[in-house]
């Protein structure tokens, strides 16, 4: 008996020192595990999983803003607060909005228009696609977007948010300090925060959302502020900076790290189909779609020109900034070298998000797949020296393409974002809308 429970305990140590790559010598799908390891940057299975989000410490945070829980809450609650929708260009919008307007987790934590509409909208529908402007709110004063909307899912592994990167402090924006124009929302970078942060804060003021003393002050969102931010006096406790800050906090957790996907990295091997798994394979090999979209989300902090169309069509409204929001990189840097250049999107739950592209010009995955592996490109305003040396053809069979889109739309797909919702608002509103038109398509 001794001698079998000294055979016992040797094989559990033996196994608790071995890391994750060692178990793949016992998996049926190591050589996928291998292959997987061998491209993720950092050499490991580790270097393309999400964090879990119990594990906060785990999350990439911003020196400047760390997480907590109470903070992450707080977020969750403001991101979500159409009462905070006090500084409409048109008193009818007055606490109809919020951020998730235009980044609601039916959609994946985009829009789900072709353009966002924030201030001036109305209406939801079932995922967002019932949004719409009011037709008695005047269209010059609407707050639409000059370019689809990004998600704000898996945020917390890019450094520089928006298409073009503008905001955020570190990283690629080291040395873009002439462009940081004094009263622009692009100003917020001289606060020294990273993307996420630098953003929220921008947010706040261009999309029309205040400091509603009377809804902050009372004893749900006081008691959240003292916990989010312990060291701050009562005078500078209630603040737009640190809603902005509660905010990114709860950007940096939506992640996505449900999807099958990430199962599997984690060692669930029948969570994936075989179709699923051979395009896996060749989103990682021949299809080469990771020399772009790599790491834990799928993205990078790259920026390329791919010639997409821009956000354009008699269902668009015109918005402050089209022009450079069309030159990408180039818009906000003015080099030439970064003209039509976008950053490279995370890739998860795609299929809730309806639209793909910066201009949102395509309505459907394989199309968009399609599209890469063609290496032609749509948009004749972009010039063919600008396309990025990824942009090629690349000749799959039809069952490839099936499987590879199949890999893309169903194991990158995390089935409950639901779990980042609030239950219910302190203002007791309804979200992300509280238009009379959403009311009832949502709340009631």
């Amino acid at each position: 008996m001794k001698f079998n429970i000294y055979i016992i305990l040797s094989l559990l140590i033996l196994l608790s020192a071995c890391g994750k790559e060692d178990r793949t010598n016992f998996s049926k799908d190591k050589d996928l595990y291998d292959l997987l390891a061998s491209k993720s940057p950092k050499g490991t299975l580790e270097g393309l999983m999400l964090a879990k989000g119990d594990r906060l410490s785990h999350i990439p945070q911003d020196p400047k803003n760390p997480l907590n829980s109470s903070k992450i809450q707080l977020g969750k609650l403001m991101f979500h607060e159409t009462g905070l929708a006090i500084d409409p260009q048109n008193s009818i919008s007055m606490n109809t909005y919020s951020c998730a307007s235009c980044h609601h987790a039916e959609a994946g934590f985009q829009s789900g228009k072709r353009q966002g509409i924030g201030d001036g909208g109305e209406g939801f529908g079932i995922s967002g696609e019932g949004r719409h402007r009011n037709s008695n709110y005047p269209t010059n004063k609407i707050d639409v977007q000059p370019i689809k909307s990004p998600t704000v899912l898996n945020s917390a592994y890019q450094k520089l948010m928006l298409w073009n990167g503008q905001f955020g402090a570190t990283d690629k924006n080291i040395g873009t300090e002439s462009n940081w124009a004094p009263g622009s929302p692009i100003a917020n970078n001289y606060l020294g925060y990273e993307g996420v942060e630098t953003q929220a804060l921008a947010g706040f003021d261009v999309h029309r959302l205040g400091i509603k003393k009377d809804l902050l002050e009372d004893n749900t969102y006081k008691l959240l502020f003292e916990n989010a931010f312990p060291d701050a006096p009562p005078q500078a406790l209630i603040t737009t900076q640190n809603i902005a800050l509660a905010i990114a906090a709860y950007e940096r957790s939506l992640l996505s790290n449900a999807a099958p996907y990430q199962k599997w990295l984690r060692g669930d091997e029948n969570v994936m189909t075989t179709a699923q798994k051979n395009g896996m394979k060749l989103f990682f090999d021949k299809a080469q779609c990771y020399q772009c979209h790599n790491g834990p989300a799928l993205n990078s902090n790259e920026f390329y020109a791919l010639g997409m169309q821009d956000l354009e069509g008699s269902d668009i409204i015109e918005a402050a900034g089209a022009d450079d929001a069309k030159l990408g990189r180039g818009g906000f840097t003015k080099l030439s070298q970064d003209m039509y250049k976008f950053k490279v999107p995370q890739l998860y739950n795609l299929r809730d998000a309806i639209f793909y592209g910066h201009g949102a010009s395509f309505d459907n995955i394989a199309k968009v797949i399609q599209y890469k592996l063609e290496g032609k490109k749509e948009n004749n305003s972009v010039p063919s020296t600008q396309l990025s040396h990824f942009f090629k053809k690349i000749d799959l069979t039809d069952t490839e393409i099936e499987n590879l889109t199949d890999f893309i739309t169903n194991s990158l797909y995390d089935a409950s974002l639901s779990r980042y919702l609030p239950n219910s608002l302190p203002s007791g509103n309804c979200f992300p809308n509280n238009d009379s038109l959403s009311k009832k398509e949502i709340c009631q």
